[in-house]
């Protein structure tokens, strides 16, 4: 993925966040340079991987999928002194992104659609060998409210809806045409992208950058740290 889609993605996303009012703590906007500065008391951004994440999967088609997203808060089930049990991020899609099938082993997450078009969550059971189960209907919990469908259904959610996916449920993101771009928010327990992500397919999960011209902001995985 080229440095300069990474860019524009982290700029349209920030243009979104400013029409929906939606403000960012501090070391969101801070640069590279500035980053230089920052001495190990922001250790916990950095361990924690707060901050801008930009993902094409490894596909390098970032148009169709792919998304943007901010982790706001996290701990760290690998370093204890880190006690906090939830995380929080803010996404966004494009109309026309896709974010592919997935679930976590481990974690469980509300998807809650923060305003702009609709979102589409299709959802999936998943087999003792981590297969789709087509064969057995799927709980779904939304705002308060439990019901069953079947295997593959796409749950709308308008703006200020949300969904509850639990562990070992398979789930992606698109966003129904013809709505607009979306913002989501997620509020679950700690996030370990490093490790508690099942794809249904071989796919990555970090972009390899393409350095075609100077960062805007540094990803989460990107953080100098000083000695």
């Amino acid at each position: 993925m080229k440095r300069s889609e990474i860019n524009h993605a982290i700029k349209r996303m920030e243009q979104e966040l400013k029409e929906f009012r939606i403000s960012l703590p501090s070391f969101c906007y801070w640069s590279p340079a500035d980053w230089e500065e920052k001495g190990n008391d922001f250790d916990e951004i950095r361990d924690n991987m707060l901050g801008w994440d930009i993902t094409d999967y490894g596909l390098g088609n970032f148009r169709e999928v792919g998304f943007t997203l901010i982790t706001l808060r996290n701990g760290n089930i690998h370093m204890p002194k880190y006690t906090k049990p939830y995380a929080e991020k803010l996404l966004f899609l494009e109309e026309g992104q896709y974010a592919p099938l997935h679930f976590h082993w481990t974690k469980m997450e509300d998807i809650i659609n923060r305003g702009g078009g609709t979102v589409l969550i299709k959802v999936y059971g998943s087999t003792e060998k981590e297969d789709l189960d087509l064969e057995h209907k799927v709980k779904v919990l939304k705002d308060g409210q439990e019901f069953y469908v079947e295997p593959g259904t796409g749950i709308e959610l308008l703006p200020g809806e949300s969904i509850t996916i639990y562990p070992y449920l398979y789930h992606d993101f698109t966003v129904k045409g013809g709505t607009g771009s979306v913002i989501l928010g997620e509020v679950s327990m700690c996030n370990d992208d490093m490790k508690d992500n099942r794809f249904y397919e071989q796919i990555g999960r970090f972009p390899e950058i393409e350095e075609d011209e100077a960062a805007y902001r540094l990803l989460c995985n990107e953080y100098p740290r000083n000695s």
